[in-house]
């Protein structure tokens, strides 16, 4: 609805408080202009709905888009992991094959002295040294002695054995984890490929969604419908929390992380749009940067909420949840326990945003509350 409109309904007003003696083909000539006046009114009517109609699709082809994005970049995520643990995995191999190399030498070095030093004791034999009419005390300390030496040499060579399994196996484990990394590191082209092609769809209808929000009034009523959609969450949410068990709450004032790094965008209580205020804030981050629990909870929600995006709240007990919203993708489910500090999400553009960010409220028996009072300033 907009000025045009009004001033064609007050046209058709001043229709009905004409005077009743006009002629026949005045009267004609504004019966004409009358159904003329009504079928723009039918016309832009019409427009209206097949817009909304229109905006209904793109939101729901939003949703696909953004969900589809979200399950690319978890896994994405989670072969960087698997990157970053083979690699620490292969340099604790490498570590370990050079300090058995190490050993080994040692123990070739070892083994050698003790050759060497027998052959320049010479060799022997037990028949002889009984006939060189030497004490029986003598030739039992020599045969002693030799028997010692043979022992030390078959322990050497045990050892060296050892050694030498011990690097044949290491060899083989670094080949199996380099197979394993080259797998991964391919498997991480294919999924950024296919997070970069999602991307690309998602921004193709949030350009078509964008047109059909040509006027204030429009992303007015948009908001008011994300609002009332949030709050249908926060009851769920709060009804959920019934059924868990009590955590500590958030009584730490200004003693508690903020959920990601990165500059407050939007202040909790600043204007957003006509009457509607901001009951979170809005930190501006870099997409895919880990978003942290400020405190020990357990999930209650863990889905795509219409204008927030990807959407998780966490009851911390005590009436307390805080919300993280316009994240990438979601790192737990609903029912999961989360630690303090424990990465829960990936800083994203979901639900329809522009530029990456994270959307941040916390609640206290349903009413929003300035998370300032609670995290570090």
């Amino acid at each position: 609805m907009n000025i045009r409109f009004f001033i064609k309904a007050s046209i058709i007003a001043g229709f009905l408080s004409l005077p009743l003696m006009v002629s026949a083909t005045d009267l004609e000539r504004r019966q004409s202009e009358l159904k003329s006046i009504q079928a723009q009114i039918n016309k832009q009517q019409s427009e209206v709905k097949n817009t909304n109609k229109q905006r209904e699709r793109l939101v729901s082809l939003l949703k696909e888009d953004e969900k589809a994005i979200a399950q690319a970049a978890t896994k994405v995520n989670r072969t960087k992991q698997d990157l970053s643990q083979t690699d620490k995995k292969l340099a604790e191999l490498n570590n370990k094959q050079q300090q058995l190399n190490q050993l080994k030498s040692a123990q070739q070095k070892s083994l050698s002295n003790q050759l060497e030093s027998a052959y320049l004791a010479g060799n022997h034999d037990y028949s002889k040294m009984l006939l060189n009419q030497q004490s029986p005390a003598s030739i039992e300390r020599l045969l002693a002695y030799y028997q010692y030496l043979n022992k030390a040499r078959i322990d050497s060579i045990e050892q060296l054995q050892t050694t030498l399994k011990e690097l044949e196996e290491i060899q083989t484990e670094q080949q199996q984890q380099q197979n394993r990394l080259n797998k991964l590191v391919i498997e991480q082209q294919q999924q950024a490929k296919k997070l970069n092609q999602e991307q690309v769809q998602r921004q193709n209808t949030l350009t078509q969604l964008q047109r059909t929000l040509n006027s204030s009034g429009a992303v007015l009523e948009q908001l008011q419908i994300e609002e009332a959609s949030l709050k249908q969450v926060i009851k769920q949410a709060l009804a959920a929390a019934k059924n868990n068990p009590s955590f500590d709450g958030l009584s730490s004032r200004h003693k508690l992380n903020w959920p990601t790094k990165g500059r407050i965008k939007s202040a909790f209580g600043s204007k957003r749009s006509g009457q509607v205020k901001w009951k979170g804030v809005m930190i501006s981050a870099a997409e895919g940067q880990n978003v942290k629990a400020i405190a020990g909870g357990k999930v209650i929600y863990a889905d795509w909420l219409r204008g927030f995006g990807m959407v998780l709240v966490v009851d911390h007990g005590k009436g307390y949840m805080s919300l993280y919203g316009h994240a990438q993708a979601l790192l737990k489910n609903a029912g999961d326990s989360v630690s303090k500090g424990e990465s829960i999400a990936l800083v994203g553009r979901s639900g329809g945003q522009t530029q990456p960010g994270l959307y941040f409220e916390v609640r206290h028996k349903g009413q929003a509350v300035d998370p300032a009072r609670y995290c570090k300033r």
